[in-house]
């Protein structure tokens, strides 16, 4: 059985010590900027664009463009002027910190087994960094990037691992298959309770696997035991539980900013490009998304809040494609409206109490439910099509 592996960096597949490396780091960026900026001004725009990173829950802006957003007018520079000397830093003196790290012992090893098992392995460090940072890290580790599906950076991520959204976008751009997942980390925090709060399984990097804090996870020990671990369980028992309501609403904020990665950089002529026959093209899939949210999702979330007990129903909005013309839509416009839609949605799960989550309903197609069943319903359908604007993209 295929198996998805989510995969930490720091301390999982590099000893870094961070007390060290991010002092070292942010000195040596110091350093290099030091003609225009003062270092005092820049760890204090550094600390407040990365907290406000750590923050965000915007599916709309990219973990990048909220650091920006924040850092340059702290800086009182023109975005676009440090450019030069941000490049040559991180071509030429970030590298230089690579004797505060060292890889992990195992790591190679692991990754090469769970390589020829045929698993599906995504680099799911913090992206709270660029893609030229990460990739160093990467290589310091004993490893090439482009041998990994995904690796989170913070040019191409909308939510830091603060929250398990970050996980939900993660598996989204890997084109959420229907298969067990793994997340393996070392911190707790961050790589594990935000992962289990997604409902996916998690394994504890802890060289104390004794530990109270492996107690959170499902197992912990060392990579070499990880494989043991592994080798010796039945790996359906690592199929993830999207039914909580932490899960669902990390689905339904991961889908748009999924899309907007998927789709920001898309040729005009692949949007309205049929993968086969019987696909639709993406514009169409879009346009299914927005109406659904605005016409079928907002309607049942309505009348939640205003029936005790409400009938819920399920119009057929497979036929809208070709009934509303969507081939002959604007694809960009259409995902545009989709997120203003989406956040009309959230405006509404924000403010839903635990207790009404348990609100009783009647659904047209599957009787007795409750709030909690048909915002699952929501979810699901999110990841359908998130499946199959994946394999649209993998055909074009």
């Amino acid at each position: 059985m295929n198996l998805t592996l989510l995969l930490d960096l720091d301390d999982t597949l590099l000893n870094t010590n961070l007390q060290s490396f991010i002092p070292a780091y942010f000195q040596a960026l110091a350093n290099e900027l030091a003609p225009q900026i003062t270092p005092t001004l820049m760890f204090r725009a550094l600390i407040a664009g990365t907290q406000k990173m750590n923050e965000s829950k915007d599916f709309t802006r990219t973990l990048r463009e909220v650091f920006d957003e924040e850092f340059y007018p702290q800086i009182e520079v023109e975005r676009g002027k440090l450019d030069s000397a941000i490049e040559n830093f991180y071509d030429n003196i970030f590298p230089t910190l690579q004797n505060l790290t060292s890889p992990k012992e195992g790591a190679k090893e692991f990754v090469e087994w769970a390589f020829a098992q045929g698993f599906r392995i995504a680099i799911a460090t913090d992206p709270l960094l660029t893609t030229k940072a990460t990739h160093h890290r990467l290589r310091w580790a004993g490893f090439e990037p482009n041998q990994f599906e995904i690796v989170s950076t913070y040019e191409n991520f909308h939510f830091s691992k603060t929250y398990p959204a970050y996980y939900a976008e993660v598996l989204g751009l890997m084109g959420w298959a229907d298969n067990p997942i793994l997340m393996v980390g070392n911190d707790l925090d961050r790589d594990i309770i935000p992962a289990k709060r997604l409902g996916l399984k998690t394994y504890l990097v802890d060289e104390e696997p004794a530990s109270q804090s492996g107690l959170e996870a499902d197992s912990a020990g060392s990579l070499s035991g990880l494989r043991l671990w592994l080798e010796s369980i039945d790996l359906i028992s690592l199929t993830p539980n999207f039914k909580s309501k932490e899960s669902i609403s990390a689905i339904m904020s991961a889908t748009p900013a999924v899309l907007n990665g998927l789709l920001k950089n898309l040729d005009s002529e692949l949007w309205s490009r049929k993968p086969s026959d019987n696909d639709w093209t993406l514009t169409e899939l879009i346009c299914h998304l927005r109406d659904t949210e605005r016409e079928i999702h907002h309607m049942q979330l309505k009348l939640f809040n205003e029936k005790e007990e409400p009938f819920i129903p399920r119009p057929d909005t497979g036929v809208w494609a070709s009934q509303r013309d969507y081939m002959h839509e604007d694809g960009i416009s259409a995902l545009e409206k989709f997120n203003i839609a989406r956040r009309e949605t959230f405006s509404f799960l924000d403010s839903t109490s635990d207790e009404a989550w348990m609100q009783k309903a009647r659904h047209a197609i599957f009787g007795p439910t409750n709030f909690l069943e048909v915002a699952g319903f929501m979810a699901e359908h999110d990841r359908l099509h998130i499946q199959q604007a994946y394999s649209a993209l993998k055909k074009l």
